[in-house]
């Protein structure tokens, strides 16, 4: 189980350095992620934030780097392209995230393995969906298909494989911290307690430039 965000480029991107991605891509996140990495992840959060506002917000600053920031700054609801990516290894089945998923909701997995209530994450022509019977999770890669391939564990195996995703997200926060204390000084604080708000964790401690 890997965390994972949904790649977009915004054209023209020049704010921080960024590597080349696939449109619709998944990046996993974790904390072996080099810098230029851990910058293409900042992006693709921030973009997927990067709405015009409306009249309960404040209109966009005039410089490019806070027009860009403003959305993920300024919205009390923040949404993340993505969501947890689960991988069987014995079987090459890979149950990705749904057009309704995002990271922000990945602690919605806990509540589905403590409550048993089927939980999905899209629609057509994909519909992905988590099931609980008994003490098994089955994770169908999309029930439009009758033959859909699925994934299955106990439900312990799903808590452990929880933990591991909840450690490669707070990995990454701390990289992600370090990094905008480098790339983004003038905003790391607020940019640093808005991503700890997209991926539903306390902000680290945002390390000071000498």
């Amino acid at each position: 189980m890997q965390p994972v965000l949904e790649t977009r480029t915004p054209d023209r991107f020049d704010l921080w350095p960024v590597g080349k991605i696939e449109p619709f891509d998944f990046l996993p996140l974790g904390g072996g992620l080099s810098p230029v990495e851990v910058g293409t992840a900042v992006m693709c959060i921030v973009g997927c934030n990067d709405i015009d506002p409306d009249g309960e917000r404040p209109p966009r600053p005039d410089d490019a780097l806070g027009s860009f920031l403003h959305g993920l700054l300024t919205f009390d609801s923040l949404f993340a392209a993505g969501g947890l990516r689960v991988t069987d290894d014995s079987t090459g089945v890979t149950f990705l995230p749904g057009c309704c998923d995002g990271l922000e909701d990945w602690r919605d997995w806990h509540r589905f393995v403590d409550g048993g209530g089927p939980l999905g994450f899209g629609h057509a022509p994909v519909s992905p969906v988590a099931e609980l019977f008994g003490d098994t999770v089955r994770l169908t890669v999309d029930t439009e298909q009758s033959d859909s391939p699925v994934i299955e564990m106990s439900v312990t195996e799903l808590r452990h494989l929880l933990a591991g995703a909840e450690r490669d997200l707070a990995d990454f926060l701390a990289l992600a911290a370090a990094w905008a204390s480098e790339h983004l000084p003038d905003h790391c604080a607020p940019v640093t307690a808005a991503l700890a708000r997209v991926l539903d964790l306390p902000a680290p401690i945002v390390p000071r430039q000498p």
